[in-house]
């Protein structure tokens, strides 16, 4: 607990060490789908299209987080380099479908083995169990902050 007055610890703060462990998954996932021609916001787009392919912008911006002017610059470039078109909805005039073309769709093994191993490598020193206690953990963590 840290208390007014005290030094502060980075070694010994939650934040601290999920922002470092975070920004490690990403730089190794990079080095692992940049030989696929994806960077890390495209792979977290592809997920969730991969799982339900035609959900719209916002759709995509709940899910993953992110603002509406990264969703759409993503959005841009992946439609550029020739993995998703955009087709109008049918209900809803105002709002276009993002649909994985043939390209998009064909990288779903190699981008998903390539993520696998940045995981398999970030938690080789786990057991089974301390691997679900840890996952478990950090999706408490993530629900206490979403509030």
């Amino acid at each position: 607990m840290l208390i007014f007055g005290m030094t502060f610890k980075k070694s010994e703060s939650a934040g601290y060490l999920a922002n470092h462990m975070a920004r490690l998954f990403a730089l190794a996932l990079h080095e692992r789908i940049r030989p696929l021609g994806l960077a890390p916001a495209q792979f977290m787009t592809l997920l969730e299209l991969w799982n339900e392919d035609g959900l719209t912008q916002k759709d995509l911006v709940q899910r993953i987080d992110v603002e509406q002017a990264t969703m759409a610059n993503t959005l841009k470039r992946m439609e550029r380099d020739g993995l998703v078109t955009r087709h109008e909805n049918p209900d809803d005039r105002r709002a276009q479908l993002v649909r994985l073309t043939d390209k998009g769709k064909g990288l779903k093994d190699d981008a998903t083995a390539a993520a696998a191993a940045v995981n398999e490598e970030a938690l080789s020193g786990f057991s089974e169990e301390e691997r679900r206690a840890f996952l478990a953990m950090m999706t408490r963590v993530i629900a206490a902050l979403r509030g």
